[in-house]
């Protein structure tokens, strides 16, 4: 008797850099449920930053993902080029057929109206909008042109409401939110479904105790998020379950976004 082999399920996800990080959780909540996974990663920008990640934090996320069963390729990249969507998925058509995208990077150093720069102004565009839509666009690339009202792919990005004094960061978050929003209607006849997520305030490192108390006051839940609340809607969004929602910006924040 033949026995069919599951075809792999392929999931692209960017931002992988700390153990903290919201795109780790997300790694090992894939893993866990049969996803395999290709992530780029650019150490570079987390030693930039200054607030923990590098090299060996990947190489232990990856581990950790592997040992929960799934197959995981990394690939260095810096997505504020131009040349960084195409590897990257050269490195997903190696495991198998990539149907999920996961855009949980983002370019972020603090800045207003009058100090940012023009250089950190373009690569922000460049890294938080600019590679999502390369990348949107390999993965589209990739789907049947026979129309379907099926999912064939999945995208979910990571947004945020931050614009005051973090204003590239939050500009070009605006940005990727209409850039997701416009993949799901001229997409969707070709079987993509792509939302927006706003997880809200959460701790990767980057709150002290003044902070985490004022957030946890604002949330109407009573907490502060996790990067395991994300990555639960971030499954739901890729599962079967979760194929009719499409087009989305969602908030997955407690109620935090009510509090303001």
């Amino acid at each position: 008797m033949n026995v069919m082999t599951p075809t792999p399920r392929v999931a692209v996800l960017t931002g992988v850099g700390r153990r903290r990080g919201i795109a780790a959780a997300i790694a090992l909540g894939l893993a866990d449920v049969g996803w395999n996974l290709v992530l780029p990663v650019l150490p570079a920008y987390d030693r930039r930053i200054g607030i923990g990640g590098g090299a060996d934090e990947v190489a232990e996320i990856a581990d950790s993902a592997r040992s929960r069963g799934a197959a995981v390729a990394t690939i260095e990249a810096d997505l504020a080029t131009v040349e960084a969507a195409a590897s990257i998925f050269a490195a997903a058509d190696a495991l198998g057929e990539p149907t999920a995208l996961v855009l949980s990077h983002s370019e972020s150093v603090d800045s207003s109206i009058l100090t940012t720069t023009v250089e950190s102004w373009d690569r922000h565009f460049a890294v938080n909008a600019r590679a999502a839509w390369l990348l949107i666009r390999e993965l589209a690339g990739r789907l049947p042109v026979e129309p379907t009202t099926a999912p064939r792919a999945r995208v979910v990005a990571l947004t945020s409401d931050h614009t005051a004094h973090n204003l590239p960061y939050g500009a070009s978050k605006g940005a990727l939110d209409r850039l997701v929003i416009a993949a799901a209607v001229e997409l969707g006849g070709r079987g993509l479904r792509a939302n927006v997520v706003n997880p809200g305030p959460i701790d990767t490192g980057w709150m002290d105790d003044d902070i985490r108390t004022a957030l946890a006051e604002q949330t109407p839940a009573g907490r502060l998020g996790t990067p395991q609340d994300t990555t639960d809607l971030v499954r739901f969004l890729l599962s079967d379950a979760g194929g009719w929602i499409t087009g989305q910006r969602l908030c997955s924040s407690g109620g935090f976004h009510t509090s303001a």
